[in-house]
């Protein structure tokens, strides 16, 4: 039998979840290539450990960007990858589901789908992450009742509200994890004149980052190449001064947020004061997200359980009802009058 396959492909992140048996595959989106012969030497946490330590003939690449394609060769190895590895010894091609950001293109949704096709799937449907998202936090999307659902991954920012199974507004940036990371990079070198990588930046994220103040003070040691001298320093950043790196990101985000309540129905607005906003994917564990947004807007905010697996989950139990997609269908979640959601 084939092992029906849905798959969250994200900027920073690939997870992959088998029906009947959960996530079984949660790994960076990186390969590392040999420049000289194309061929492809690691995937995801090893290749990801060679992201700037990598000799000249090799390269360690990130090659989706801002949510989607941008390097279609190697994604397709990516996925290759991962998807042999999911099926295991099998002659039997998988249906595959894979989530996408809601503001993608006709073009760009063509790209996903031609390689997961190559990559060895035997049909591909399409799921806007949103949706995916509200269905990994356990909300009943089919319900004549408004979620909104704030999901910031690692290369795109999606809000949607989503009634009756379908987005009845939405917006998709590309304001998420990795702009954080961008950030922080450019706040250290602007006040300390210190020059540090992505790893370590995203290391500040997770560790002592925030956007709202912290009860105690968090300070970490950091160290980088001082822009001075080109030699190796060590500083010592806190939380407030990441909370200040974060400003211009977060205010990006919390804009959109406002954007889409304004376009919101009234009923439906209505309805999200009531069942407040959930937060999906990496970007809403920053610590205080749930607090600004619930400040900022005045609906009560929460990030949701397990929140960097939703849209993974969402798109796995999406795959329950996959026999009932009918053909030619790609995007599912386009097509609002079917209930195979």
């Amino acid at each position: 039998m084939s092992k029906d396959m849905g798959i969250d492909l994200g900027t920073a992140t690939v997870l992959v979840y088998v029906k009947d048996k959960g996530i079984v595959i949660k790994e960076p989106s990186v390969v590392a290539i040999d420049k000289n012969t194309n061929k492809l030497l690691k995937v995801g946490k090893e290749a990801q450990l060679m992201i700037g330590r990598t000799p000249g003939n090799i390269m360690a690449i990130h090659p989706l960007s801002d949510g989607v394609i941008s390097q279609y060769d190697h994604t397709l190895k990516m996925l290759q990858h991962f998807i042999r590895r999911a099926c295991g010894m099998t002659l039997f091609k998988p249906r595959v589901m894979i989530c996408v950001p809601s503001g993608i293109t006709e073009v760009e949704e063509r790209a996903v789908v031609d390689a997961a096709l190559q990559a060895g799937a035997k049909k591909t449907y399409l799921i806007e992450e949103p949706v995916a998202a509200a269905i990994g936090a356990g909300i009943d999307i089919m319900r004549p009742n408004g979620n909104m659902v704030v999901d910031i991954g690692g290369g795109t920012t999606d809000i949607a509200v989503i009634s009756l199974g379908a987005v009845v507004t939405s917006e998709s940036i590309k304001v998420a994890g990795n702009k954080f990371d961008e950030a922080i990079i450019k706040y250290v070198r602007n006040k300390y004149r210190v020059l540090i990588g992505e790893p370590t930046a995203e290391d500040l994220k997770i560790k002592i980052g925030c956007v709202w103040p912290r009860e105690e003070l968090k300070i970490q040691q950091t160290k980088g190449r001082y822009l001075v001298d080109g030699l190796p320093k060590v500083i010592s950043i806190n939380s407030s001064e990441i909370q200040e790196a974060l400003e211009e990101p977060i205010k990006s985000i919390t804009e959109v947020v406002h954007q889409v309540l304004e376009r919101t129905p009234p009923e439906l607005v209505g309805d999200i004061s009531s069942n407040g906003i959930v937060l999906t994917g990496g970007g809403s564990l920053i610590y205080g997200f749930d607090r600004l947004l619930s400040h900022m807007t005045g609906i009560n905010a929460r990030v949701a359980d397990d929140a960097v697996s939703c849209v993974a989950i969402g798109t796995g139990k999406s795959l329950e009802n996959i026999r009932f997609i009918p053909d030619g269908v790609l995007n599912i979640s386009r097509n609002k009058q079917e209930k195979y959601l």
